[in-house]
């Protein structure tokens, strides 16, 4: 679809562009339809996952087919007022959660090189 806004698809992407856009700042009240209509406008949507309990209402996943829809939309979408809610549109990082679980593991560590210290005083 970016074809049309007359981008070639050659061009390097940054590493933080990804095809799953995470959108903040939903109304409660969107429907799955209002999403693919708001969406689907920039290529073709393989999954929307819209925030159904107290913590995710308010936020979705949009995964696209094409890396380069994905861009698009985030492009022209941030910001986007709906219903008096302006969007947020970020890449969905996957290595995001794995980098807090070894920082777990990281401070663990270190307690147990404290507790070395200690005994060896």
């Amino acid at each position: 679809m970016s074809l049309a806004f007359g981008k070639t698809r050659t061009a390097q992407l940054p590493p933080n562009v990804n095809r799953i856009l995470l959108v903040k700042n939903l109304p409660f009240k969107i429907t799955p339809d209002e999403m693919y209509d708001l969406f689907g406008k920039y290529g073709a949507i393989r999954q929307i996952r819209i925030g159904n309990t107290q913590k995710t209402r308010g936020s979705a996943f949009v995964v696209y087919e094409d890396i380069y829809d994905a861009k698009e939309a985030c492009e022209h979408l941030q910001g986007f007022n709906v219903t008096g809610r302006y969007l947020v549109l970020l890449y969905y990082q996957t290595n995001y959660r794995s980098k807090k679980t070894d920082l777990g593991k990281e401070e663990e560590r270190v307690e147990q090189l404290r507790r070395k210290v200690q005994h060896c005083l």
